[in-house]
């Protein structure tokens, strides 16, 4: 058996191997590490690579071999190489099983790679094993919790994720990305109130992480929906953009003549609800007096919606930075995403163009100091409302674009869709995310009305399903009245609406695509209005449509009206006759006068621009406004006492240090403002 050292040091190799062999032992890990990341940084991972690689095999003895591995799986991984760096990141592991920056790291690869089963067990196995209290194994263990979560809820593994979530808030609450992610997976598993503290963790801390696409599902509270978009906003792109990140826009007086430059920034210019909606508008504008440009900042998918804004915009896209809308000069930027996922947000702080509007992509304000207007129409937003909005208000006859080239497939048949041939079909195709339990038990009485009736919706994920069921059972009604669809590509979605006899619209965040597409193919759409802009959006539609009889007054009016509905089969048919006798010649379907309209509003706004009367956001008291809100709960009450309970606490406020006026439910000691 050959002993250590047997060779005495004679080596059977040439010199200069012997001398790079050595090179390397001398290396010490820091200055490996120091150099091998400036050359990732340079965009040269193989060679950074190359260095580990060979580090490793002349210092097999070394206390910092893990490390070396661990830093070589990151740099295979950058050059490509995803199954070295597993290799790689399984002998450190091996090495050392209690670091766990590799338990993350590999089970990103193996997720990568497909193996979404090992990547969980992964991070559940470094989960278990951080029993100790230290913060570096506290700060791993949020991490880890936090993939797992991200990884199951992607997939719908809804259950799951929310343990992981909730544990990880357990741990710290201060977790605004973790809050947001435990609230929306609770609202889209009908777990209701999907709001709720426990030991540790008040519910308060929850309310003031939400965010705002949550909030618009939520609450009715549009003061603590505008104070907490314009937290969040803060939050996301830091109290000031990098100074001089980009060059300023030129001033009025020295822009080019020719068209207006328009610039729609989104995440959605594909098959999507905005991209599906916003084809039409790209195709209708007027192109000898306004240039288009999109700028697309979503997934990688190039489908027929994205191919049809392609071809009608002037310019596609799919660089989104600052610097590249700066360098186009253009005049007026269109913010279609909001807060909504893959937002670009951070690019509107930086003020690329001299116009910022917020439209059609969230319901709702941004709260933010960079947006100027926010498109709505005056069923929306009517004058006494404008009070919840930092924007300036523009208004068309109908806010929300639709395309009337839509692709609708053959109609199904009932029995397609597991609907019953002779029941009434009362349907809400929304997702499960909008229901919430007082429009569930509104929706139960409805049911109980009308004996030979049915409820369709949209599956959820998991045991959501089963969950309503349950909710059903409970009110005493057979779980099978409730019938759930599937997820359908949009053709044969729009068309099996025709099946339904009358559409019932969520609360408070209604129906938007969802209601128009229904009102497409005749199917009356039954709404209520709150004072929240996703609450007041399908009020809109229905009187774009022509059937503005369909808007209620209050929730009690939208059941004692579905219940009379399923009882006048007669009315529901001439209803549905105006709906498609209407279709071509109503304002929700008429993409050129909205366009007009739009393509006026830009004018006004450039005008103002140049005169030297862009609109200033109006952000006094808003902290104060977000920290009412997370304490109380408002949204029920009339709109007299609803303003009455924010100035009363602001009023309490102000006793301790005088408050500026903001003109929503404060304008200083002498006046509160009056509903």
């Amino acid at each position: 058996m050959l002993q250590r050292n047997q060779f005495d040091g004679q080596a059977l190799v040439s010199p200069a191997e012997q001398e790079s062999y050595g090179f390397y032992q001398n290396w010490g890990a820091g200055d490996l590490l120091a150099h091998a990341e400036r050359l990732n940084a340079e965009g040269a991972p193989n060679v950074a690579a190359t260095l580990y690689k060979n580090w490793i095999a002349c210092n097999a003895r070394s206390e910092f071999l893990h490390a070396a591995y661990f830093n070589y799986s990151f740099s295979l991984a950058k050059a490509g190489d995803r199954l070295g760096a597993i290799a790689a990141a399984r002998e450190c592991q091996r090495l050392k099983p209690d670091f766990c920056p590799i338990y993350v790291n590999l089970g990103r690869l193996l997720e990568d790679a497909g193996q979404l089963g090992e990547a969980v067990e992964q991070w559940r196995t470094m989960v278990e094993s951080l029993h100790q209290v230290r913060g570096e194994i506290i700060r791993n263990k949020l991490t880890a919790l936090e993939q797992m979560a991200r990884v199951l809820e992607a997939h719908n593994i809804d259950a799951p994720a929310e343990e992981a979530l909730r544990l990880s808030l357990d741990i710290s609450v201060h977790q605004s990305s973790v809050i947001q992610h435990y609230i929306a997976i609770r609202q889209r598993q009908c777990k209701w109130p999907a709001v709720q503290g426990w030991d540790g963790v008040r519910t308060e801390a929850l309310m003031a992480g939400i965010s705002p696409l949550s909030v618009a599902s939520l609450s009715n509270d549009p003061l603590f929906e505008l104070a907490r978009a314009a937290t969040y906003y803060r939050e996301l792109v830091g109290p000031m953009p990098p100074a001089a990140e980009i060059p300023a826009p030129a001033p009025a007086a020295e822009r080019k003549p020719g068209r207006l430059r328009i610039g729609y920034v989104s995440s959605d210019f594909r098959e999507h609800a905005v991209g599906f909606a916003m084809t039409d508008v790209l195709e209708s504008h007027d192109k000898s007096g306004f240039e288009v440009f999109a700028y697309y900042c979503g997934i990688a998918r190039d489908d027929g919606i994205k191919q049809r804004c392609r071809a009608a915009a002037d310019h596609l896209s799919n660089e989104d930075s600052a610097r590249r809308i700066r360098a186009d000069e253009i005049d007026i930027l269109v913010d279609l995403n909001g807060f909504t996922k893959s937002a670009r947000t951070q690019i509107f702080s930086l003020r690329p163009a001299p116009v910022i509007v917020n439209w059609f992509g969230f319901p709702g304000t941004m709260g933010s100091p960079d947006h100027h207007y926010l498109i709505a129409d005056e069923r929306i937003i009517p004058p006494e409302s404008e009070r919840y909005y930092t924007e300036k208000v523009v208004r068309l006859s109908c806010y929300q674009p639709n395309d009337r080239k839509r692709v609708v497939a053959a109609p199904p048949r009932r029995a397609d869709e597991g609907l019953p041939d002779e029941a009434f079909v009362f349907c809400s195709l929304n997702g499960a995310q909008k229901f919430t339990a007082v429009m569930f038990a509104s929706w139960m009485a409805i049911l109980k009305a009308i004996p030979e009736s049915v409820l369709w919706l949209f599956g959820g994920a998991g045991d959501t399903n089963d969950r309503l069921r349950g909710v059903a059972r409970v009110a005493g009604l057979a779980p099978e009245r409730l019938v759930f669809a599937e997820k359908k590509p949009n053709p044969p979605h729009v068309a099996r609406y025709a099946l339904a006899d009358l559409f019932l619209d969520t609360f408070p965040y209604g129906s938007h695509t969802t209601a128009a597409d229904a009102l497409w193919m005749g199917l009356p759409v039954l709404t209520f209005a709150g004072r929240s802009f996703a609450s007041r959006v399908c009020t809109s539609l229905v009187h774009a449509a022509g059937i503005g009889e369909l808007a209620c007054a209050s929730r009690e009016q939208y059941m004692a009206s579905a219940v009379a509905l399923a009882q006048n089969r007669g009315a529901l048919v001439r209803l549905k006759q105006r709906l498609v006798g209407n279709r071509d010649k109503c304002r929700l379907f008429d993409t050129g006068k909205l366009v007009g309209e739009l393509e006026d509003a830009y004018r006004a706004m450039h005008a103002d621009y140049a005169a030297g009367r862009l609109p200033t956001p109006n952000l006094n008291n808003i902290g104060f406004y977000h920290e009412i809100g997370v304490a109380l709960s408002a949204g029920e009450l009339d709109d007299e006492a609803y303003l009455g309970v924010y100035a009363h606490e602001l009023a309490r406020r102000d006793a301790v240090s005088p408050l500026p006026a903001d003109g929503r439910a404060w304008n200083g000691r002498a006046e509160k403002v009056s509903a």
